[in-house]
């Protein structure tokens, strides 16, 4: 039977037939590797994330952790499943040999975890914020950093968290107040209080390992006065064993509509609780130089927002092929034409109405997916392509695409779990099928690591502004340079250039219009309306990409219909959803004040 949590053809056709992603092997890093070796591990996958995450998924949701006034406790499962996890080395896939990694190429990667998603979103973040941890800490951190606290995350005995949130802040970042106090061995010691920290206290683990940012006091007020801190849950002695419990308290958990499985939670670091070395304090080491914990987190809150993105998608993947085995399996009605009620009732897929939602949903989610992948593939690109220009140039834009892969999957891979609730009809909300958990956890995503505004507000205040539009115009270019080839291959894929050469031009027109304008409070305005039609151009381009992949590989094995129905959702994209981007390109090309000018006491 094929899976209702991913397609392996669709991650085939993508990795291989259109991200052809065994050419990177040619590449010093990649070169111990092979088709064989990444399909092998992505069986692995499969295999781990079907076995041991997927079963207990629902049991997570309805039984998510508790605190009995010292413990956290959760169900067995969620241990038990990441210890397998680690077992298989996926934790440290991407990371060099001499930490002990695979020195795995980021795409492969990537559609690996995607497995552990689509089975269970809220086992996978705890590894995939361990991985985010260690990752920063790799970049930033010292040697002994390194020793001390990514080898044992590498093997699956310490977890990691980020720490940024505030009770009074939110993601208002400036406004911060834990601060760090130097000491005389060159250790700080922090006070303050963390808001919303996924996995930040629980008993998978030997320890876990924050990474929080802290005011020095004396530094520069703002952003531009953060650092960043290693704060363990537990102190480890210079021999490598446990040692005293630092002075981190949870205070309580965070009850949320979805991704109960992972604990969320209220800290407190330094409030006495535990007093290490006699005193109150939570002991913190300092990552890098001081007053750069902002820009040191960036490279975690990015790959966590990519991670995000991924995990909506993922979601929303998983409610698609569930729907659809559903509406295969549901007999109910009779085709319009069918007028004796004693015939046979009809699959429900049948109806023209049902197809048109569950081809919504495959336009969203393949097209999704492959947004994910193709990052993957910028990120390789970044760090191993052989020419200079090459990886500054997958750099600009993975700069630009971040803050869209992060939102657009949250938002439109939502709006497919929406639609497999509404393929199940009333069976869709109730809690006898999936599809109403993938709902919940998914809503989380619009969220999660940046609200969509937020992302709506970086991507067209800074990403397609930066260095002088230079991320833009990479991006219109590499757009341009897939429609030129459909042009030349003719046919649909050429008509359906046209129109993605349209759209592109307007995304680039609109852009220049909204910040010629000279205000940019009227710009920013309506930056989620930009986020939005922008994505979907970037998405339209992603169906073009696999249409032009899915002839090329047809010419070779014409009878495959996973080409025909990429195909066809190509064509769906290209009528029912591109044109949505013209009235809102209107709206905003209109410099629009309607919400700007919308005055508080009018609500």
């Amino acid at each position: 039977m094929s899976s209702t949590l991913l397609s392996r053809r669709d991650l085939t056709f993508l990795l291989h037939d259109w991200l052809d992603v065994t050419r990177l092997t040619e590449r010093p890093r990649y070169a111990e590797h092979s088709r064989e070796t990444f399909d092998a591990v992505l069986d692995l996958a499969e295999r781990v994330a079907t076995e041991h995450f997927a079963p207990h998924n629902r049991s997570a949701d309805l039984h998510e952790p508790t605190l009995d006034g010292q413990r956290v406790r959760l169900i067995p499962e969620v241990k038990a499943a990441l210890d397998v996890f680690a077992g298989t080395g996926l934790l440290a896939s991407t990371l060099d040999e001499s930490v002990g990694g695979m020195q795995l190429p980021h795409t492969v990667a990537a559609a690996c975890f995607t497995w552990f998603q689509a089975a269970n979103v809220a086992t996978s973040a705890y590894p995939m914020l361990t991985l985010g941890n260690a990752n920063l800490l790799l970049a930033y951190g010292s040697a002994e950093q390194v020793d001390t606290w990514v080898r044992p995350m590498v093997e699956g005995r310490y977890f990691g968290t980020m720490c940024l949130s505030e009770p009074h802040a939110g993601s208002s970042l400036a406004d911060i107040t834990t601060r760090a106090e130097p000491q005389d061995d060159g250790t700080y010691r922090l006070h303050g209080t963390k808001m919303w920290i996924s996995g930040g206290d629980h008993e998978l683990a030997e320890n876990i390992v924050h990474l929080v940012l802290a005011r020095i006091p004396g530094g520069p007020p703002g952003v531009k006065g953060i650092s960043l801190f290693v704060v363990p849950k537990v102190l480890v002695d210079p021999d490598g064993t446990p040692g005293a419990r630092n002075d981190v308290v949870l205070v309580g958990l965070n009850h949320k509509m979805g991704y109960r499985g992972t604990t969320n939670t209220l800290l407190s670091f330094g409030d006495g609780g535990h007093q290490p070395g006699g005193r109150p304090g939570a002991v913190g080491y300092l990552v890098g130089e001081p007053h750069q914990g902002l820009a040191q987190m960036f490279h975690m809150m990015n790959e966590a927002r990519i991670g995000v993105g991924a995990g909506a998608t993922a979601l929303g993947y998983t409610g698609y092929l569930k729907s659809l085995a559903y509406a295969r399996d549901r007999p109910q009605g009779r085709p319009l034409g069918a007028k004796d009620p004693a015939t046979p009732q009809v699959p429900i897929v049948s109806h023209p109405d049902v197809r048109r939602m569950l081809l919504a949903q495959k336009s969203y989610v393949e097209g999704a997916l492959a947004l994910v992948l193709y990052c993957g593939r910028l990120l390789d690109e970044q760090r191993t392509a052989p020419e200079p220009a090459d990886r500054h140039r997958a750099g600009l834009l993975l700069d630009v695409l971040t803050p869209i892969v992060k939102s657009w999957p949250s938002q439109w891979c939502l709006a497919a779990n929406d639609l497999a609730i509404q393929v199940l009809g009333g069976a869709g909300y109730t809690r006898d099928h999936d599809v109403e958990q993938h709902w919940r956890d998914n809503r989380l995503n619009p969220i999660h690591e940046g609200t969509h505004g937020i992302q709506a507000l970086d991507l067209l205040g800074r990403k397609v502004t930066m260095r002088g539009g230079a991320g833009l115009a990479a991006l219109a270019a590499t757009i341009g340079a897939t429609v030129d080839r459909a042009r030349r291959a003719g046919g649909e894929a050429g008509d359906l250039a046209g129109r993605l050469a349209a759209a592109t031009d307007r995304v680039v027109a609109v852009t220049r219009r909204l910040w010629d304008a000279g205000d940019p409070e009227v710009a920013l305005a309506n930056a989620s309306l930009y986020l939005e039609a922008v994505g979907h151009v970037v998405i339209a381009w992603m169906w073009l990409e696999q249409l032009l992949a899915a002839d090329a590989a047809a010419a070779v094995r014409p009878d495959d219909e996973l080409y025909a129905g990429k195909r066809q959702a190509a064509r769906f994209f290209f009528r029912y959803e591109l044109p949505r981007t013209g009235p809102q390109f209107d709206l905003l090309d209109s410099l629009d004040r309607t919400a700007l000018e919308m005055n508080d006491s009018w609500f």
